[in-house]
């Protein structure tokens, strides 16, 4: 069984973004396998490949659980099927997963995966998380997944250094924190954090910009952007609301490749 290392929203050269470990399977295997492998392999997610009559069974394993959507492992996903000749350049890739259907689609140099958009809902955020980030918030929010915090500026976004140790008891899968960008290159910025799923903080986070993208179409009346990711490794995303589906953009680049034994 092949097993694939991609980086993935990369910012523009290798060793940026995300990087997500892609493994082919030509059946279904067991769960627990699938946890141990995602463990081994110690990226924030792991994403398992099955071949379906109509595409492909995708499911996405981070180091201590099983998440539901993930933006960047199947960037790579469909990277490697694209790169290895599973699917061919110009046919639409599509991934049967627990949030639904999903597709990808290559575009020159550029992937464009079909989400679903998660907005959010105007939420609070108790006093102990909202001290574990060290911020003052202008707004909170919660999605199905993540609360969602704005922030003044893009200067605390990339400054901000949260206590991931009251951070991991929070009872959701994690926080975003965003601001819009003081840089005409970008729309917004964002920063994102899941310590309870074995992530303290997420290089670049593809389903964090399903429920960015409805905020900051609300904040700022449009529906393209491009954003940023201000991690340490950084990461750039086309995002495009189109009514409850989001249009996610990125590129990405394979690092390594080996054989499960």
């Amino acid at each position: 069984m092949n097993i694939y290392t991609v980086d993935a929203f990369i910012n523009k050269n290798k060793f940026t973004g995300n990087p997500a470990a892609v493994c082919l399977l030509p059946e279904p295997a067991d769960e627990q396998w699938m946890q141990n492998v995602a463990a081994e392999m110690n990226l924030s997610e792991t994403a398992f490949l099955v071949p379906h009559r109509n595409g492909y069974n995708i499911r996405w394993f981070a180091p201590k659980t099983e998440v539901d959507l993930c933006g960047h492992a199947t960037l790579a996903s469909a990277h490697i099927l694209y790169e290895t000749g599973n699917v061919s350049p110009n046919e639409t890739i599509r991934f049967h997963s627990k949030s639904g259907y999903l597709q990808a689609n290559k575009n020159n140099d550029w992937i464009e995966l079909n989400f679903p958009a998660t907005p959010e809902e105007p939420a609070t955020l108790l006093p102990p998380f909202l001290f574990s980030l060290g911020i003052t918030a202008r707004y909170v929010g919660q999605s199905i997944f993540d609360y969602l915090v704005e922030v003044e500026s893009e200067k605390t976004v990339r400054e901000m250094k949260p206590d991931f140790n009251i951070l991991r008891t929070i009872p959701c899968r994690g926080v975003i924190v965003t601001a819009k960008s003081d840089s005409s290159d970008y729309d917004f910025v964002s920063r994102y954090f899941a310590p309870a799923y074995g992530i303290d903080e997420d290089p670049v986070t593809g389903s964090t910009h399903c429920c960015l993208a409805p905020y900051w179409s609300n904040q700022l009346g449009k529906t393209e952007f491009t954003a940023y990711q201000a991690s340490n490794r950084g990461g750039i995303l086309h995002v495009k609301l189109q009514g409850d589906r989001v249009i996610l953009g990125g590129q990405a680049v394979t690092i390594l490749k080996g054989e499960l034994v």
